[in-house]
C-alpha cells in the first residue's frame, strides 16, 4: 500500500461522509475511520460504526482499545467489513481515552501495545499497524518512542504513523494537545534513519502539500515512507485535488472544487435516498472555496439552506452557483480595470 499520503482519524469529523468526500479529490491518499473503540465494535450497533461505501478504499480502520482479546474480535470483524488495514490508537489525548486505558496513556505500556499489536496481526490477514506520540508527559522522547516502536516492531509491526508531539495528559486539554507541546519532526526522522526496514509516516502541525513535499524529501538521506494531513485536509480539503500528482507522481489532471462536487454528487443523492440527511454531507464540504470568491456565500448556503426540511441537492446546487457568480463578477472588474 502506498503510504506517501493519509488523511487522519479525527473523531466527529472523519466519518463515512467526509472519507467520500475526500475520495472525491484524491484517488490514492489512504483514508481512516474516526477511532471506535474495541468495545463498542463488539457490542454496539456494527453497521452505524463501520459501514462505508466502496468508493472510499482504501481505507483503515482505527481502533481504540487496551484489550488484546477485545482488540483481536474487533479486527476480525474490521477485516470482515473489508477495511484495508487495522491501526491501533496510541495517540488520543482525551479524557474519555485515559479512564479507559487507552490511547496517548499507552505510551507508558510499551509492552502491552506490543501485546495488543501482536493479538491484532494474528488476528487479520491485512496490515496492523500503529498511531502513536512521541511520548507523554514527563517522558524523554527519546526514549518512550523509541521504547514503544520496538516493542511493536519486535511483535511484527512493520507500519508506524507518529505524531511529532508529545501528549500532556496533566494540564493541556485535548484541543491544546493538538498545538501546544513542541514538535519534533527531528526525533521522526531519526527513527526512521535508525530503523530504515520499519515504513515511518509523520503526522502533526503539517498545513500543506508543499510541506508535506518537504517532509518526503530525503535531502537529509531519511525517505519517509508517508505524510498525514489532519486539520489542513479538513478545513481546506480543495489542496487534496492536486495530492495524486504532487504526492504519488500520477500524470491525472488535478480536481478542482468543482469536479469535486460533481464526484460526491452521485454519493450524496444515494444517502439522502437512505434517510440521510443534507447538513451530514455537506458540513463537510464547508472549507472547499477558502480563499475563493463566494466563498462567504457557499459556506451560508450549506449552513444555513442545508438544514430546512426536505432540503436536497439543489442546495448544493445554490452553493456552486454563488460561487461562479462571485468568480464572474471578479473576472469583469478585472477586465473593466
Amino acid at each position: 500500500m502506498d503510504r506517501r499520503l493519509s488523511i487522519a482519524p479525527m473523531m466527529d469529523w472523519t466519518d463515512r461522509h467526509c472519507r467520500a468526500f475526500h475520495r472525491a479529490l484524491t484517488s490514492r491518499a489512504l483514508l481512516y475511520t474516526e477511532m471506535v473503540t474495541a468495545p463498542a465494535v463488539i457490542h454496539g450497533d456494527r453497521e452505524r460504526l463501520l459501514g462505508f461505501d466502496p468508493v472510499e478504499h482504501p481505507v483503515a480502520l482505527q481502533l481504540g482499545g487496551s484489550d488484546p482479546v477485545q482488540l483481536a474480535e474487533a479486527a476480525r470483524i474490521g477485516e470482515a467489513f473489508g477495511y484495508d488495514e487495522i491501526n491501533l490508537n496510541v495517540g488520543c489525548p482525551s479524557d474519555r481515552v485515559q479512564s479507559g486505558r487507552f490511547g496517548a496513556c499507552l505510551m507508558r505500556e510499551p509492552a502491552l501495545v506490543a501485546d495488543c499489536m501482536a493479538s491484532i496481526r494474528e488476528a487479520v490477514s491485512v496490515p496492523a499497524t500503529v498511531k502513536c506520540r512521541i511520548g507523554v508527559d514527563d517522558q524523554d522522547p527519546d526514549i518512550s518512542l523509541f521504547e514503544t516502536v520496538d516493542a511493536c516492531a519486535a511483535a511484527g509491526v512493520e507500519v508506524f504513523v507518529v505524531h511529532a508531539r508529545k501528549a500532556w495528559l496533566q494540564g493541556l486539554s485535548p484541543k491544546e494537545n493538538r498545538d501546544v507541546p513542541p514538535l519534533d519532526y527531528g526525533l521522526v526522522r531519526r527513527l526512521k534513519r535508525e530503523r530504515p526496514h520499519l515504513s515511518v509516516s509523520i503526522n502533526g502541525g503539517i498545513a500543506s502539500l508543499g510541506e508535506a513535499e518537504a517532509h518526503l524529501d530525503a535531502a537529509d538521506g531519511v525517505q519517509l515512507d508517508g505524510v498525514m494531513l489532519g486539520r489542513a485536509a479538513y478545513h481546506e480539503p480543495a489542496i487534496l485535488g492536486q495530492a495524486d500528482r504532487r504526492l504519488f507522481g500520477t500524470d491525472t489532471p488535478d480536481t478542482d472544487a468543482f469536479d469535486a462536487i460533481e464526484r460526491y454528487r452521485p454519493y450524496m443523492a444515494a444517502r439522502l435516498a437512505d434517510g440521510v440527511h443534507l447538513p451530514a454531507m455537506t458540513r463537510h464540504m464547508l472549507g472547499l472555496m477558502h480563499g475563493r470568491p463566494g466563498a462567504r456565500a457557499f459556506r451560508r448556503i450549506l449552513t444555513v439552506e442545508a438544514t430546512r426540511s426536505g432540503a436536497g441537492l439543489e442546495v448544493v446546487d445554490r452553493a456552486v452557483e454563488a460561487v461562479r457568480e462571485a468568480e464572474a463578477r471578479m473576472e469583469q472588474r478585472t477586465e473593466a480595470a
